[in-house]
């Protein structure tokens, strides 16, 4: 597959180019791949719903600032993470990229923004969260501090050259803390107060369902990713030990799920739910293989597991809401 051959899938200049205050603002706005947000507001929700269930109330307005600094942390990490991988080299030799899911955005490699631009907006966005982070932290507290600097120290050492996390074969642990701990558990005790062994459990099966989403992402990225000195854990454990993974992570997220259920801390119909989850996985599984000769059944695994994790997180939700 080469790159001319999904070129007109990807963002182009003649679509997106012009230099009225509407076309930058619309460039920036589709540069942060809003689509996949929902990756870390899902997250958000589920603690907020957990949170306000021990609690016995709900704050509104503590719920809307949390999920618009945690969504502009995660969007300054996709731009950020832009720059580093162009720098790197891996997305411009990337021929196997199923765009939009993998390969990065393409704004730099398609000359739709410059790499300085993408900086500058990557920090602006962290920037801007900084902002609602310290609001949130005159409102609820110095521990604030503490889930915000964390989860902005992620974003950034995930993906800067001088550290990347993500090609130390430590990223996927990354995305399970940036994606699961923090926003469930933070979410929970800006509403509650506490965090306890019950939140973690309640926020390891939403981090998976995200990790798994970045595991599958990085098959067809592999090549590329190895040839830019980028070692993921897919690089590092193969076609084979990567379906392998990504079936545990689903069996622990199941498993995470189900003993909620057990001891009496979600409804019993979330262990249901959970099993048709897992039952998914297992079939999405099945399309992890080389992206050279099995391309759209990894696409629609792609597409399976991006679905999974929404319905895991609603899931989680409506559990702890009922």
């Amino acid at each position: 597959m080469t790159k001319q051959a999904t070129a007109p899938m990807e963002p182009c200049c003649e679509e997106l180019g012009g230099d009225s205050a509407g076309q930058r603002a619309r460039r920036m706005f589709l540069a942060i791949r809003p689509k996949f947000l929902t990756a870390s507001i899902l997250p958000v929700i589920v603690g907020t719903a957990w949170g306000a269930g021990v609690a016995g109330e709900f704050s509104w307005g503590i719920a809307l600032l949390a999920v618009f600094a945690t969504a502009l942390v995660h969007a300054a990490s996709n731009v950020i993470n832009d720059v580093s991988d162009d720098m790197a080299g891996g997305d411009r030799m990337n021929v196997e990229r199923i765009y939009p899911y993998t390969g990065g955005s393409r704004f730099i490699q398609n000359e739709i923004m410059t790499a300085k631009e993408m900086n500058r907006l990557g920090y602006g966005l962290l920037a801007a969260a900084a902002v609602l982070g310290l609001l949130l932290t005159m409102i609820k507290g110095p521990l604030v501090l503490g889930f915000g600097l964390a989860g902005v120290a992620i974003a950034l050492f995930y993906s800067l050259p001088s550290v990347q996390l993500a090609g130390r074969g430590v990223g996927e642990l990354c995305i399970l803390i940036a994606f699961g701990l923090l926003p469930v558990c933070g979410a929970a005790w800006l509403q509650s107060g506490i965090v306890d062994g019950p939140s973690v459990l309640v926020a390891i099966p939403v981090g998976l369902w995200v990790t798994l989403i970045l595991l599958i992402n990085e098959v067809p990225d592999r090549r590329s990713d190895e040839a830019s000195g980028k070692r993921t854990l897919v690089v590092r454990l193969g076609i084979d030990g990567t379906r392998k993974l990504y079936l545990a992570l689903h069996v622990a997220a199941f498993t995470c799920v189900l003993a909620l259920a057990l001891t009496g801390l979600m409804p019993w119909w979330t262990a249901l739910g959970a099993t048709v989850i897992l039952a998914g996985g297992i079939r999405a599984s099945q399309g992890i293989g080389d992206p050279g000769t099995g391309r759209e059944a990894l696409t629609r695994s792609i597409e399976m597991t991006l679905g999974l994790q929404a319905a895991g997180s609603v899931l989680m939700i409506l559990g702890a809401i009922f």
